[in-house]
């Protein structure tokens, strides 16, 4: 009879040992797999930040190639091109914002999970009332 118990102790101490190396192992898989996304996501966004600041030059030399274009065109001063062309973008950036902050502010915020919240709280008072 004890030699049984003994076999079913290590058993059970088997059985709980390959639970705790499932365990383990599902953990570095884990870990591995949040590392090549972390990996991931890093490049991707070093790629769209590298894009971002190469169109600003880019939108900064044109800007500058259409104010000497418009001082050489009308027979203007350097400078007259350039107060035109930053009146022009600052218009754009001031319709931009607005429009930015309107759609910002419009509307709920994370209406359905609002909803949903409410629902439920509706729910607990009718059952604890």
């Amino acid at each position: 009879m004890a030699m049984n118990d003994a076999s079913i102790a290590d058993l059970i101490k088997g059985a709980v040992r390959d639970a705790q190396d499932v365990v383990r192992a599902e953990i570095a898989l884990a870990k591995a797999e949040a590392r090549e996304e972390v990996t991931r996501l890093a490049t991707g966004a070093t790629m769209l930040v590298a894009a971002a600041i190469a169109a600003v030059v880019g939108v900064v030399l044109l800007l500058t190639a259409a104010a000497w274009a418009i001082a050489e065109r009308l027979g203007w001063s350097a400078g007259s091109g350039f107060a035109i062309v930053a009146l022009l973008t600052l218009a754009i950036a001031a319709v931009a914002g607005y429009v930015g902050r309107n759609r910002i502010t419009a509307g709920r915020h994370m209406p359905h999970t609002v909803d949903t919240l409410k629902e439920n709280m509706e729910w607990m008072r009718s059952r604890t009332s």
